[in-house]
């Protein structure tokens, strides 16, 4: 069922095609391939159970992917293969009402293959953000620009995002403008990689806004990504990924008794933070909340951290 034939419901694609601020996504990682039917099904209940508890406006489903070659040291937590983000939704999130956004990480599936998908995907239940290789080193079947291309021919009609990294702006100074390369190209919404460096976002997204002015586009719904950090396996984690945290804030988190309780306090004052300042430049912004880790009591903060983030977009 769509979230738009709801009565009362916000409409997450609704929401991103007028540019309304105030979206709010929980993202979840697949189980592993290797598991079976069975425990697929088990684990999906549990999580429909954790997304019951929360206003959400969508789902995100990652499309996980060996970065190896983006980060050649020892992966904190290792890689495994994990299930399919469609084939995880068709057939085991069934009870799930509201929308999915589905990543694509279009370089490992060759183009007959995400024609296929794009031809048979439901516009009014899923929408998709496409990734692109994580190194330039990296073999690909299907390049980004490729991806997009296929999209427009195949379903026009799906909505689409893309991935803003704020570290890539640390460190080129030009994210802002493959933002607006992307958004020519057909994205609708940016959803970022886990932010902890709330400066070097603000400075990304103050180019990103005055750059849309000086061409004369308006800017699309930039959605901030959150994770809380509950040990410090998960912040060597983080840095694993490429998150850049502030060196203060890594010494809070790993000098603290309560690194859990220390990132969550942490995360609410970046929602805070963006938010003001989106409203002040006029950027239509939203929220999504993860845990990088697979740690009950971090899974279940995040949830909480949700619930949360919900209040605030509503004051």
């Amino acid at each position: 069922m769509a979230d738009d034939t709801v009565p009362g419901r916000r409409s997450l694609r609704a929401m991103l095609e007028r540019a309304e601020a105030g979206v709010l996504l929980l993202g979840i990682t697949p189980p592993r391939s290797s598991v079976s039917a069975e425990q697929a099904a088990q684990i999906a209940e549990v999580t429909l159970a954790r997304l019951a508890t929360v206003d959400l406006d969508g789902l995100i489903l990652y499309d996980i992917d060996d970065e190896s070659d983006r980060n050649p040291q020892e992966r904190p937590f290792p890689y495994l293969p994990t299930m399919d983000p469609v084939s995880f939704h068709r057939d085991h999130l069934g009870g799930w009402e509201r929308p999915a956004v589905i990543y694509r990480c279009v370089g490992k599936y060759t183009e007959p293959e995400l024609a296929d998908w794009l031809g048979e995907v439901d516009t009014d239940r899923v929408l998709s953000v496409f990734v692109g290789a994580s190194s330039r080193d990296k073999g690909v079947r299907t390049g980004l620009t490729q991806a997009y291309a296929l999209r427009d021919r195949v379903r026009a009609d799906l909505p689409l995002g893309a991935v803003a990294i704020t570290e890539r702006y640390t460190r080129s100074g030009d994210e802002h403008l493959r933002m607006l390369t992307k958004q020519d190209r057909g994205a609708s919404f940016f959803i970022t990689q886990v932010v902890y460096d709330v400066d070097a976002t603000k400075s990304m997204l103050s180019d990103y806004f005055y750059t849309c002015a000086a061409k004369g586009v308006a800017p699309r719904p930039v959605i901030f990504t959150l994770s809380v950090c509950g040990s410090l396996k998960t912040l060597s984690f983080l840095h694993w990924l490429g998150v850049d945290v502030p060196r203060w804030l890594e010494n809070a988190l790993r000098y603290s008794e309560d690194p859990l309780t220390e990132s969550y306090q942490q995360c609410i004052a970046t929602a805070r933070e963006l938010s003001a300042f989106c409203r002040r430049l006029g950027v239509p912004f939203g929220f999504n909340v993860e845990s990088v880790s697979i740690r009950k009591v971090e899974i279940e903060a995040s949830v909480e951290l949700a619930r949360e983030v919900r209040e605030l977009l509503a004051s």
